[in-house]
């Protein structure tokens, strides 16, 4: 019984490597050294894929996907700095392949319509606090009438 356990972790486990070695974002692309290959997988991972919605360049497994990937690689080993890479994308693909738009005029309510609505919200807490404390003070006056009933419930409160 233990054996068979034992044969079942193992396969586990190799299933599991072998699935995660399936996995590696590098495709078949031999990098001229190791330090182009960790620029071009970052580079690649702030990149959007223009046909899958909310994926980057390196977690989709679409064709377009990659060719970006690959064009990217290419363009690292080629010498291009990450600024003439992402001016390429954007030139080709536009801003939408950006995950963290450049702040320009156009971005402005991008940047800042956070902040603004965190500010405005803050804004609502600190009257609606200003008003609870402002109405907590203020002593309410009760009619003769109201009055006199208060006065009966205490003394029937007292003799019991």
């Amino acid at each position: 019984m233990r054996r068979v356990i034992k044969l079942i972790g193992a396969a586990v486990v190799s299933l599991s490597l072998a699935a995660s070695a399936l996995a590696t974002p590098i495709d078949t692309y031999e990098f001229q050294n190791p330090d182009n290959q960790k620029r071009a997988i970052s580079l690649a991972s702030e990149l959007r894929c223009p046909q899958c919605q909310n994926q980057n360049l390196v977690d989709s497994n679409s064709p377009v996907a990659r060719d970006l990937r690959l064009e990217v690689y290419k363009m690292v080993d080629d010498g291009k700095t990450d600024d003439e890479i992402v001016e390429f994308m954007t030139s080709r693909y536009g801003e939408f392949v950006l995950y963290m738009p450049k702040v320009e005029t156009k971005t402005y309510i991008l940047w800042g319509g956070p902040v603004a609505l965190f500010v405005m919200g803050l804004g609502i807490v600190f009257l609606f606090v200003r008003r609870q404390r402002g109405s907590a003070g203020k002593e309410i006056a009760l009619s003769e009438d109201e009055q006199r009933q208060l006065d009966e419930l205490l003394k029937r409160n007292q003799q019991q």
